[in-house]
């Protein structure tokens, strides 16, 4: 009886979902899509251009920068968040007292807005650089780059952190004690137990790392804003930069193509890596 009640109605539950899906994010991103096809200055002025602007933005020098600094930037950046993560998540599962206490602490960072963590850091920063005599980051390329890969690592080790920390405690204590039993190290129980076992957190937390390298903005903006010369531009200020900082219809259209092309970047990128955690989670 349930069963039929809820096949003969279910469409009254479904459509509200559905359409708030169609209307919030399926039909802004067909328009999107459509509009990086086009010159225009808003969305009453359309005209259709084909592949212009995508020619256009392999002329763009400040995109190809930020393209590759922005892959080096992420590919950096989530190695070390999840190596710290998984060895502070792996000390805290020791039973060390005031355990708890230092997960809050660690996790409290996230919880900050990209914004406010940016201004915050560019204020502690810049003291540290101006004391040792160095060059304030928005006059440093090098710094703005150290700096954000600082800002990030701080805001996201925390929640990488909580992740590990449920691997790590799903982990069979028989498997480990058998292991012991049978003369293993502690590095041996590590590597070869313990990592094998968590690679489903693995996965969730380099997709999570990578994605957020990828898409990095508001800290970008706070921190260095791009300078010197827009060196320290990740691409989604550059495609911020191009969309609303650049005059006339043409920038709009090429900042919508760039916007295309920076999408189907993430998910290319995101598809490979969890194709490939993922195979060693089946392997295990």
């Amino acid at each position: 009886m349930v069963g039929r009640t809820i096949k003969k109605w279910w469409p009254i539950f479904v459509l509200p979902t559905f359409a708030a899906f169609v209307i919030g994010f399926l039909w802004p991103f067909i328009w999107g899509i459509y509009l990086s096809f086009c010159k225009f200055t808003t969305v009453q002025d359309v005209t259709f251009v084909g592949f212009s602007n995508y020619s256009k933005i392999l002329l763009d020098n400040t995109f190809s920068h930020s393209f590759w600094l922005t892959v080096v930037f992420a590919f950096v950046s989530s190695i070390l968040i999840n190596v710290l993560a998984f060895f502070i998540a792996l000390a805290l599962t020791k039973g060390y007292k005031g355990t708890n206490a230092f997960r809050t602490v660690f996790f409290m960072p996230n919880l900050i807005g990209g914004i406010v963590l940016g201004y915050i850091w560019q204020t502690l920063l810049n003291g540290l650089l101006s004391k040792w005599g160095q060059p304030l980051l928005s006059l440093s390329a090098r710094n703005g780059f150290i700096g954000m890969l600082i800002l990030l690592m701080w805001q996201q080790i925390g929640y990488m952190m909580i992740i590990y920390i449920a691997g790590l405690n799903n982990v069979s204590p028989d498997l480990v004690e058998a292991a012991q039993i049978d003369g293993a190290t502690s590095r041996q129980i590590l590597f070869k137990i313990k990592l094998p076992m968590i690679m489903p957190s693995v996965t969730i937390c380099t997709f999570l790392t990578l994605t957020n390298g990828f898409k990095m903005f508001d800290q970008n903006l706070s921190l260095t804003g791009g300078d010197p010369g827009k060196q320290s531009q990740l691409l989604a200020l550059n495609i911020y930069d191009t969309f609303y900082a650049r005059s006339g219809p043409q920038w709009k259209g090429i900042g919508q193509a760039k916007a295309v092309v920076f999408f189907i970047l993430v998910v290319v990128i995101a598809l490979i890596q969890l194709r490939a955690t993922s195979s060693k989670e089946v392997q295990q």
